[in-house]
């Protein structure tokens, strides 16, 4: 249900987008934009290129052309420039903070510690496989079946199934537990199941990176090792559901009973497992993929315990492989990365130690972020532009022909409700149960993992936390929460392209107030609109006016269905529906309100772009984005979000705004005939 979105400092363009246009000058007059003299790079467009056959291409065609992926990544657009700058401001930070005599205890304590056993690589090196060895131990000592389910329990174990802690939709006031399915090293069941040479190339790689990893781990047999690993993750990755079914949230959001566990997974001795995840106690859970679960977990009746011993080896050591000597971290990184998604080369080693940092002590960092680049005003210049976009969206509800008056109702009413979330938490985390040592970059690491555990176990029978945030302020995106209806969005997206007081009104609302209004879209989506107002998951449809939604998406669906980016692959239209949905509503949402902002006047001319255009061209620029051929199979196969090239085709060939701003006939390529375009909302 996320997105990759960004936005900035919404000052100046509220001022003129609730006032009428004033013809007599334009924004290229005054003081520059930070990208072009009004907010679209024009460099880039190709002209060669008309808009009606590749709208994406028309827009950015030149920096398409001649623009290199760097090195150390997998593809490259404007959320990579804007996540660029957020790593080099925190890096900054950090610097600072070591340069510092930070109180011992104190957060800046925390972060220059876990940054310093990050870099001090010299250490790893010299420690080895030493703080690997507890729990190579722990699983040496397994000696029976509930022995390993003991493990299964443990947070750092791989399992044929997940436990993670969550709001009920049954109930949002109070917390409750989630079994998932799990257990698979590769990203998705198609790298092990899928037919064609590229898959079995997947497949011959990672052979040889689990077969490496039981050669660094002293392993005797390490390719009869391997073989017996990946033979057992070959029958789970069979059991497993695809993601398509598994976002069917009614098939996967199963409300049962601890009895009911009991019966169906039956194979699961649930009482010792939820011991050891510290919710003995739970009487009511969610069980999500119950076949996959129930079956996977089958196996440990008929994989010799030897097996998943080996498989529980391999795993502890791949999941901390980062924070092992370097052989264990090329070896993940010459797999997961170069093979996986294609990326050529490692990033540097302080790029990383902030990444580290955003993992596990990320809004501790975050606090030192907004104090540097998120003055208090942005909030208010946000909240501000979000209700001119929650407007929009009422007015387009209002007047929907498709759905009846006792859906719309229901419909505004959670519109009314939605929770926008601006910059930063309110309340900051506690980190002072935390322990940090300068030179224990494994024990940190696990003392972090273990201390996000712990913590939300200790309020699991409190009431839910509305204020928690599940991204830190330095991160560069937004999401949108069904459960808590909300709408979040952290400091570090509110910059340019997205949002820039200098840049034209048109541009403005064609970035920040489509991503925005794609925020509040996923409340109205395949997913989220089978949440109400409370976030409670709850039919608040009428038969007829589901259908009409179902039909429409149907279309959708089909659409995305038939855009291929390479032969053998096509995008998977219901995996990438509600992002989608969010997309084109978001897009929508903005047009009116971008319509509305000028007051019945006509925007002006810019460099012979109409504001019409320059609105289009907008969304266009934001979703700029080149990506390795490896990363873009992995991402149609595993991501809800369509590549960035369908993202702007696939939305504004059904737009009739589009149609009349470029003069899109019959003839062109992204040509849909009026009857054919899909309007929801």
């Amino acid at each position: 249900m996320r997105t990759y979105l960004a936005v900035t400092a919404v000052a100046a363009v509220l001022a003129s987008a609730c006032t009428p246009a004033d013809n007599s000058e334009t924004p290229a007059e005054e003081a520059s934009a930070q990208i072009g003299a009004w907010g679209i790079d024009t460099a880039q467009i190709d002209a060669d290129v008309r808009p009606g056959d590749d709208f994406f291409e028309y827009v950015n065609g030149k920096w398409l052309a001649t623009f290199e992926i760097p090195a150390d990544k997998s593809r490259y657009g404007v959320f990579d420039e804007l996540r660029d700058q957020s790593e080099e401001d925190v890096h900054a930070i950090v610097t600072d903070v070591m340069a510092e005599s930070a109180a011992a205890g104190s957060t800046e304590q925390k972060v220059g510690d876990l940054y310093a056993s990050w870099m001090d690589e010299a250490t790893v090196e010299a420690r080895g496989l030493e703080p690997l060895q507890t729990k190579l131990a722990e699983i040496e000592a397994i000696s029976s079946t509930s022995d390993l389910q003991r493990m299964f329990g443990k947070i750092d174990y791989s399992a044929p199934f997940t436990i993670s802690i969550l709001p009920d939709p049954a109930d949002t006031t109070r917390y409750t537990i989630s079994i998932d399915q799990s257990g698979l090293g590769m990203p998705d069941r198609d790298y092990y199941l899928a037919e064609g040479d590229r898959f079995e190339t997947y497949r011959t790689a990672y052979r040889d990176y689990v077969e490496r990893i039981f050669e660094l781990l002293g392993d005797a047999e390490p390719a009869l090792s391997a073989a017996a690993v990946i033979s057992l993750e070959n029958e789970i990755a069979g059991h497993h559901w695809t993601r398509e079914r598994s976002r069917n949230l009614e098939e996967s959001l199963n409300a049962v009973t601890r009895a009911e566990l009991d019966t169906l997974v039956p194979a699961i001795d649930w009482d010792i497992v939820l011991a050891e995840a510290g919710v003995p106690d739970i009487q009511t859970l969610i069980l999500a993929e119950i076949s996959a679960i129930r079956d996977s977990s089958a196996l440990i009746d008929t994989v010799p315990l030897e097996t998943w011993k080996t498989y529980l080896r391999f795993h502890i050591a791949s999941t901390y492989a980062a924070y092992l000597p370097a052989a264990f971290d090329n070896a993940s990184f010459d797999f997961y990365s170069k093979t996986i998604r294609g990326i050529e080369e490692q990033r540097e080693r302080w790029k990383r130690g902030v990444t580290l940092l955003d993992l596990y002590i990320g809004e501790g960092l975050g606090e030192l972020y907004v104090d540097r680049h998120f003055p208090p005003e942005n909030k208010a210049q946000m909240d501000e532009l979000v209700r001119n976009l929650r407007a929009s969206l009422r007015t387009r509800l209002e007047g929907l022909e498709w759905m009846d008056d006792e859906t719309r109702t229901a419909a505004l009413t959670k519109l009314s409700t939605f929770e926008p979330r601006i910059g930063y938490p309110d309340t900051w985390r506690d980190y002072s149960g935390l322990t940090v040592e300068p030179d224990k970059l494994f024990e940190n690491v696990e003392a972090a993992r273990q201390f996000e555990w712990n913590r939300q176990l200790s309020r699991i029978n409190d009431p839910v936390d509305r204020a928690e945030w599940e991204m830190n302020p330095q991160t560069v995106n937004a999401y949108y929460n069904p459960l808590m209806n909300q709408i979040t969005f952290p400091a570090a997206i509110l910059q340019p392209p997205f949002f820039d007081p200098n840049a034209d009104p048109a541009v403005n609302y064609g970035a920040i107030g489509a991503v925005i209004g794609h925020e509040i879209g996923h409340g109205f989506d395949d997913q989220g609109r089978q949440f109400d107002e409370s976030g409670t998951y709850r039919n608040w449809w009428t038969a007829e006016t589901d259908a009409k939604f179902k039909a429409a998406t149907d279309r959708f669906a089909a659409q995305y269905d038939s855009y291929c980016p390479f032969e053998d692959t096509c995008v998977n239209g219901r995996l990438t529906m509600g992002e989608n949905i969010g997309d084109l509503g978001g897009l929508e949402m903005a047009y009116t309100a971008y319509q509305l902002s000028l007051n019945g006047e006509e925007a002006p001319e810019i460099d012979g772009f109409t504001g019409d255009q320059r609105f289009f061209m907008s969304w266009a620029q934001v979703w700029r984005a080149l990506q390795r051929e490896d990363a873009a199979r992995a991402q149609i196969l595993t991501d809800p979000h369509s590549p960035a090239k369908y993202r702007v085709n696939g939305v504004v060939r059904n737009m009739d705004a589009w149609y009349e701003a470029f003069d899109v006939s019959s003839e062109a390529e992204l040509y849909l005939p009026p009857e054919e375009r899909v309007r929801i909302w």
